[in-house]
């Protein structure tokens, strides 16, 4: 079977199909819109990034999409309040390319975190999430750097379970806890200044989807290529990309490196 966009378009709707559902498609930029009628809220979905994704996984990458879309128009119906749900803010990683605000116009409260990636705070609603915006801090009265602190505090609170994978001589740490603050991780500095306290080589960090936070130990020139490839198939594969580039880590600090014919 051979898939498009179109086609792709098509089985959406059908899955996605509810008398609450309207439907949209931006020909030019291959994007669908699903909007409630009840809310007049919506999300757009960029099919040709599904369909390339659908090559790789197949069914998978379907159900995955409905799932998000399912989830986040339910979200979006629900009210949120932060006051009395503290523990439930907790940031989150995104590239830079992502949007500042929403698409009522709407500022997503945000800090700029690397030059390839930005933070935003996010409200836990269970299977999914809301990022915070300003109409939400302007309704609560709250302050943002209280937000930002909060959140900051939540998510040094979060588990840190590691895989270890060895590879032509360097070790590959992995952490895929699929809560969806994996690479949220990376703002926990008590636990990567223990990380560099457990590593001998060089200390570099990749978060190339949101469900993912790879650390490794490159001990050799080979190591800068097998992270660079595995970064890539991640990067490629998630279902919430961030960036395929790495970062140095070195005395708290991350720059992003792009690595290039390391291996001479």
């Amino acid at each position: 079977m051979q898939m498009n966009s179109n086609k792709m378009r098509r089985e959406l709707e059908t899955r996605l199909a509810g008398d609450d559902r309207v439907f949209s498609y931006d020909r030019e930029k291959e994007q669908m819109r699903i909007e409630s009628k009840h809310t007049g809220k919506g999300i757009t979905v960029s099919l040709s990034g599904v369909v390339a994704k659908w090559h790789i996984v197949k069914e998978k990458a379907i159900e995955e999409i409905v799932y998000y879309v399912e989830e986040g128009l339910r979200a979006m119906g629900e009210t949120l309040q932060l006051t009395d749900h503290e523990k439930r803010i907790f940031p989150v990683i995104r590239s830079t390319s992502f949007p500042k605000e929403a698409e009522e116009g709407i500022s997503f409260l945000y800090d700029n975190h690397t030059a390839e990636t930005r933070i935003y705070y996010a409200f836990d609603m269970g299977k999914t999430y809301r990022l915070i915006d300003s109409r939400i801090i302007e309704k609560e009265g709250w302050d943002p750097s209280r937000i930002k602190e909060i959140a900051l505090f939540n998510v040094r609170s979060l588990s840190t379970p590691l895989k270890e994978d060895q590879v032509t001589g360097n070790i590959f740490y992995f952490l895929n806890t699929n809560d969806g603050y994996d690479a949220s991780r990376i703002l926990n500095k008590g636990f990567l200044n223990e990380m560099e306290n457990r590593i001998s080589g060089t200390m570099v960090l990749a978060v190339p989807h949101q469900d993912v936070l790879i650390i490794g130990d490159i001990r050799n020139d080979r190591g800068y290529d097998v992270l660079a490839q595995m970064t890539m198939s991640f990067f490629a594969g998630g279902h919430v990309p961030i960036t395929a580039l790495s970062f140095l880590y070195d005395d708290g600090e991350l720059e992003p490196i792009f690595i290039l014919g390391k291996n001479k």
